[in-house]
C-alpha cells in the first residue's frame, strides 16, 4: 500500500483511535461552531482506506466535509490491516474480529469526543460486512441507524469464477464514465491490496450475513449503484434479504443511478451521500418521536 499521504479536504484532519490496544488511523471532519448534530462512523471496503470517503478528484466527493456542512461529525476509520494498523495487523482480521475492533475504536471516540444524539454507519463494500456485524454484537445503545453500499447478502452466480473472477479490480469500478476524470490521477494514495485474513472471508459473507443479520436491531438502509457488479438486487433477492432483517425497525433499499461500485468516488457521490444524510435526518426524527 502506497506510504505517501494522501491529500485532504479543507478541514479534514488525521487522528488515532485505541480500538482496545490496537491503534487504528482516521479521517475526521467536525461542525463548525458547536455540536454536532449526530455522528457518522464511515468504514471502507476492501483494499481501500478512510480516504474513500473524502475523495480528491472534485469538491463534491467528500462525504466528511458535506456531512460537516450539515452539521454532523463524520469520522472515516481505517479498518484492521490498513492505514496505522498495518504493519501491526499485516495480515488483518477476520470480518467477525474487525466488527469488535471497530466497536472497541468507536467507543474511544465516543469517550472523548461529542456524539450529538448518538451514531450512525455508512460502510462501503467489505466495510458494510464489518458494519452489519458491528450493529448486531456490538452496538451501543447510541447506534440510530446503518447505511450500506455495494453490498448485499448473495453474490452474483460468477463473482469468483470464470470471467468474473479474471475482471478482477476493474469489475468494481465499472463504465470510466461515472467518475471525474482525474480519479485515478488522485486516488492512488487510497488503493492498495487486501489483507490476507480479510481476503479469505469474502466468499463466506453468504452463510455470516443469515446467521447475523436478526441481530440488527436498528433502522437499515441499502443502496446498489446502477453499475453494481458483484451483487443481486433482483426481486427474489431483495425480497429475501429484508426477510432476514426480522429486528430491524425499518429496511430500505435504494439503488443509485449513474453510479459503479465505488460510489463515493464517482459523479454520484453527492446524491448518494445526501440521501445518505436524509436517512439518518429520518432515524433522528424517528427518535425524537419514539422518546417524547
Amino acid at each position: 500500500m502506497s506510504t505517501a499521504p494522501a491529500e485532504l479536504s479543507r478541514g479534514v484532519r488525521r487522528i488515532t483511535l485505541d480500538a482496545a490496544g490496537t491503534p487504528l488511523s482516521a479521517l475526521l471532519c467536525e461542525p463548525p461552531g458547536g455540536a454536532p448534530r449526530a455522528t457518522v462512523v464511515a468504514v471502507h471496503g476492501a483494499g481501500m482506506n478512510s480516504g474513500y470517503f473524502d475523495g480528491q478528484a472534485h469538491p463534491d466527493l467528500s462525504l466528511l466535509t458535506l456531512g460537516a456542512r450539515l452539521g454532523y461529525t463524520v469520522l472515516a476509520v481505517d479498518r484492521p490491516g490498513y492505514g496505522r494498523s498495518a504493519a501491526a495487523l499485516p495480515e488483518g482480521q477476520s470480518v467477525t474480529e474487525q466488527a469488535a475492533t471497530l466497536a472497541a475504536a468507536v467507543r474511544d471516540f465516543a469517550a472523548r469526543q461529542q456524539t450529538g444524539a448518538g451514531l450512525f454507519l455508512l460502510a462501503h463494500s467489505f466495510g458494510g460486512k464489518v458494519a452489519l456485524l458491528t450493529a448486531a454484537d456490538h452496538a451501543a445503545p447510541g447506534l440510530l441507524g446503518l447505511e450500506i453500499s455495494g453490498c448485499g447478502h448473495r453474490y452474483v452466480p460468477d463473482a469468483f469464477t470464470g470471467e468474473g473472477a479474471s475482471r478482477g479490480g476493474r469489475r468494481s469500478w465499472g463504465p470510466l464514465r461515472l467518475y471525474p476524470p482525474n480519479t485515478f490521477a488522485t486516488c492512488g494514495s487510497i488503493v492498495g491490496p487486501v489483507p490476507a485474513r480479510e481476503q479469505a472471508d469474502i466468499a463466506r459473507w453468504p452463510e455470516v450475513f443469515r446467521d447475523a443479520a436478526g441481530r440488527v436491531r436498528v433502522p437499515v438502509r441499502f443502496t446498489f449503484a446502477e453499475h453494481e457488479p458483484w451483487w443481486r438486487y433482483d426481486r427474489d433477492a431483495l425480497a429475501e434479504l429484508r426477510s432476514r432483517l426480522t429486528a430491524a425497525p425499518s429496511v430500505h433499499v435504494d439503488r443509485q443511478p449513474g453510479a459503479g461500485h465505488n460510489i463515493s468516488l464517482g459523479h454520484a457521490a453527492r446524491s448518494y451521500h445526501l440521501r445518505c444524510l436524509g436517512f439518518f435526518e429520518d432515524c433522528l426524527v424517528r427518535r425524537t418521536v419514539t422518546y417524547r
